[in-house]
């Protein structure tokens, strides 16, 4: 029986590399892989179903299911992390707190994206900010074309750069990383992020996802087997890509729908609070009869 080939669109992760190597094989299905050095840049063509498998933006896939795209999730991450650290603004022009930015201009690459999605979360929740004070500078649009932004957004002008306006003093914060800026002023807006990342997380145990596995509905209902095939690969795909995490570290990969109801719950419920979808999930309306029982 011939393989079912399939059109894939992965990043390169330690969990992925051993599948695109060939060390985790199948003989059931074969992956297509298309190349994608900057996986986001297709998160379009994902939402339009050009791939069979792919992985997308955890909020991208949540407005893709509230506007009826025929994609459904697997259990699987491809990555994660605590977001505390990825606004910053410019100490060189005073002080700013969290909930300093009521009132001000925050720049952000795409309002819907995921990473701002996280970071507004912990604002709110967290730090008391109201979100609806804050003057959003976007700069691109979402992946999903239904979703309009909210009216407290404007779009920088064109040719704009979110770091030169941070400096310039046009934005008074930033959703992005410090990175190579730290020594020009640039710093995080929660203070000591690292430990108050290390603090939610005890608190919490919940990790923020950024991207996860989709794979296309009809695929799912059609050939359920190659479904969970594609599932099994990822376990063994994970089992050679890395060494476990040990009991006290935060796991940026975890597969299994047990382990990630939590991580999907939590994203559920700040992009409802944001109204970055237009109703509001349980973490089972993400999955189908197939994919729900994977790692249950």
């Amino acid at each position: 029986m011939a393989k079912l080939k399939l059109r894939t669109m992965l990043g390169d992760y330690p969990h992925t590399i051993p599948l695109k190597q060939g060390r985790v094989t199948s003989g059931i299905v074969e992956l297509d892989f298309t190349k994608a050095e900057v996986p986001h840049d297709h998160f379009k063509e994902v939402v339009r179903g050009e791939f069979d498998v792919a992985e997308l933006a955890i909020m991208t896939y949540l407005q893709a299911r509230s506007w009826n795209r025929p994609l459904v999730a697997l259990p699987v991450a491809m990555n994660g992390r605590m977001q505390h650290a990825q606004i910053c603004y410019n100490a060189k022009r005073g002080t700013l707190a969290p909930k300093d930015i009521e009132g001000r201009k925050v720049g952000v690459r795409t309002y819907s994206q995921t990473t701002p999605t996280w970071v507004r979360g912990i604002l709110q929740n967290d730090h008391g900010v109201d979100l609806s004070r804050v003057n959003w500078v976007t700069f691109t649009d979402g992946h999903v074309p239904e979703f309009k932004d909210p009216s407290n957004c404007t779009r920088a002008a064109g040719g704009k750069k979110m770091i030169d306006m941070l400096f310039n003093g046009e934005i008074d914060a930033a959703v992005m990383a410090v990175g190579e800026h730290g020594d020009q002023g640039i710093k995080t807006l929660i203070p000591d992020a690292e430990a108050a990342a290390a603090a939610w997380y005890r608190q919490h145990g919940t990790l923020q996802l950024n991207h996860i596995l989709v794979v296309k509905e009809s695929l799912s209902k059609e050939h359920p087997e190659a479904v969970r095939e594609i599932y099994r690969m990822f376990v063994e795909g994970k089992k050679l890509g890395a060494p476990p995490a040990a009991a006290d570290e935060l796991d940026s990969r975890p597969i299994g729908f047990a382990v990630n109801k939590p991580n999907f719950d939590l994203a559920i419920k700040f992009a409802w609070q944001q109204r970055t979808i237009p109703r509001e999930f349980s973490t089972e309306d993400l999955f189908d009869a197939t994919t729900r029982p994977l790692g249950a």
